[in-house]
């Protein structure tokens, strides 16, 4: 009895820290901010390539269309400048609240004037707007995630604010998935993209009275003493600082303006005068991931091995002179050191976790955008079978993917379900090469297994049945897939710029595959969905060859399976 007694009050008092958590204002307005932060990013990103196959919108264009999405993989180069700079005449709404209302009403008026054009006739302005839209949404998650920790304390706890904002962010998947087809099937797309913005509209007018929190003395002395740290003898002299942050840049600035250049030629040139995607991605595109992962990766480097030789550090302690100064330690903290830390601690192996990084995710990246003409367009579903068997039951898969894929990691260990994760998602591209060919594989499948007859009791007839088994089937391994990788990223990054590096690696999963889809686009069109999905299916299994050197890697270096995250180095720790 004295053994047990101590724990119905300690549940007890978890319940009573939850309800009380609930009972928060600012509980209800982060279930508001997750919506306001999915649904942008389900209307532009997914559904809205939906909208293009019905308005006729070849396929090619549509994968130049999709680079849009660069922008949430590159949302951490201007994430440090929302701590710095404040909107004008914005600033008395709070720290974050001036990016968040206003990127949520610049959501809202975009949604509305896409409702107001016609994608095929007026492709240019539609696609500037989408790009715009992305990158306010971008913008918007990251004051999100901000707001979120600042707000946080011991009623309304960080762990039970992101509980909730992931509900909201996930209702809004529904809604600008499942709910957006179905109203787009009877009241068309105009209405569906109206309606969204008008909610987005309003959702921006509540944010106004959502609570901010500015960041406490504590944790700006801290800040400021971090940021001390590097002007005290050892670490590296700022102008050297200066002149890494300055190249690292221009690196960065020169991919985004390279891609943005060929999006914008692309769209706006008829089909015959239109750049080569193809010859785009393989000239251009590896030069792309030179400039914004190899260099700056060897930068951070060398900046590294020379602050650990001693060679052009400093001698004494050197005073910050002003914002300029301010600002250069602020962008080395943010985008070099945490690089310079990950280079430094795992040397060459760098090289071989990054190229694992940028391909794992490579073969559901790449397509994702072309999902939607592949159900509309090519296998000619109507949107509420898509709605049904994707967004509804898929998301289900989804869930139980993730879900198994935790289960695994804690009985055959982080490697192998990273491994097993890379080769399922691969071969569940060719569940989707049979059904560009008929599907009769996949109905045999479906009739064998009972899942006909198990669908068939809801209402779903033997093609939907079909579609509805290759998108779960697609989904679990997705799940299994995400639940290993995101905990093989926990693994690598340090504890002391977790939230940095974790951002910057997540960031890059998306980079090659968003920059692969104008290419796989023009494929579609001149070969045909059948090869594009064996293809993907074959560029899969260079991430498992990854994943299998990766993983002789770790045992080679005698790295514990489940060991925590490493510690950086004392004078860096955040």
């Amino acid at each position: 009895m004295a053994d047990t007694a101590p724990v119905v009050p300690s549940r007890l008092s978890r319940w009573l820290t939850l309800l009380t958590a609930l009972r928060q204002p600012k509980t209800g307005f982060v279930l508001i901010f997750g919506f306001a932060s999915g649904l942008p990013y389900a209307l532009l990103l997914g559904t809205l390539y939906a909208w293009l196959t019905d308005a006729k919108v070849d396929v090619e264009t549509m994968g130049v269309f999709s680079l849009v999405g660069l922008a949430y993989a590159f949302k951490f180069l201007w994430s440090p400048a929302l701590d710095r700079v404040d909107l004008p005449l914005l600033r008395r709404l709070g720290k974050r609240k001036q990016w968040i209302v206003t990127a949520q009403l610049l959501l809202g008026a975009i949604l509305v004037l896409l409702s107001l054009m016609n994608p095929l006739t007026m492709l240019g302005w539609f696609s500037l707007l989408a790009g715009v839209g992305a990158l306010a949404s971008a913008t918007h998650d990251v004051g999100i995630d901000a707001w979120r920790v600042d707000v946080a304390d011991e009623k309304a706890t960080i762990d039970i604010l992101s509980t909730v904002h992931q509900m909201g962010y996930r209702i809004a998947a529904l809604v600008g998935g499942a709910l957006a087809l179905f109203m787009a099937e009877r009241m068309g797309w105009a209405t569906v993209y109206l309606s969204m913005g008008a909610i987005l509209l309003a959702v921006g007018f509540v944010g106004l009275f959502a609570p901010d929190a500015e960041r406490s003395a504590a944790a700006k002395a801290d800040e400021r003493a971090n940021l001390d740290t590097l002007r005290q003898p050892g670490q590296i002299v700022p102008r050297v600082r200066g002149w890494a942050l300055s190249a690292v840049a221009l690196l960065w600035g020169w991919a985004l303006v390279v891609v943005l250049v060929f999006m914008v030629r692309s769209l706006i040139s008829s089909p015959e005068d239109r750049p080569d995607s193809t010859e785009f991605v393989a000239t251009m595109g590896p030069l792309v991931v030179i400039a914004t992962v190899v260099i700056p990766g060897l930068i951070a480097g060398w900046l590294e091995k020379m602050r650990k030789e001693g060679r052009h550090v400093l001698t004494a302690p050197v005073p910050s002179r002003g914002g300029l100064d301010v600002a250069l330690d602020h962008g080395y903290r943010a985008l070099i050191l945490p690089l310079a830390e990950i280079i430094g601690r795992l040397k060459w192996a760098a090289v071989l976790v990054i190229a694992l990084v940028l391909s794992y995710r490579i073969t559901d990246a790449i397509w994702g955008s072309f999902a939607y003409p592949f159900y509309l367009g090519e296998l000619q579903y109507t949107k509420d079978e898509v709605a049904i068997a994707s967004k509804f039951f898929g998301v289900g898969a989804l869930l139980v993917g993730l879900a198994l894929g935790g289960a695994l990691l804690t009985v055959i260990g982080r490697m192998m379900t990273l491994t097993l994760g890379a080769v399922i998602a691969a071969l569940t591209n060719l569940l989707y090469a049979d059904l560009a060919i008929g599907g009769a594989r996949m109905q045999l499948a479906s009739d064998l297994t009972g899942f006909t007859w198990l669908a068939g009791l809801f209402g779903a007839d033997a093609r939907l049945s079909k579609l509805m088994l290759t998108i779960g089937m697609e989904n679990i391994a997705v799940g299994v897939a995400g639940a290993a990788f995101v905990a093989y990223l926990s693994s690598i990054v340090a504890k002391g710029y977790s939230a940095v590096q974790y951002a910057l690696l997540s960031s890059l999963t998306m980079l090659v595959g968003t920059l692969g889809r104008p290419a796989l686009g023009q494929m579609i069109e001149q070969r045909g969905y059948y090869d594009v999905f064996i293809f993907t299916t074959l560029i899969g299994f260079f991430a498992v060859a990854l994943c299998l050197i990766e993983w002789v890697r770790q045992v080679r270096s005698g790295r514990a399976e489940n060991a925590p995250p490493p510690e950086p180095e004392p004078e860096f720790a955040e």
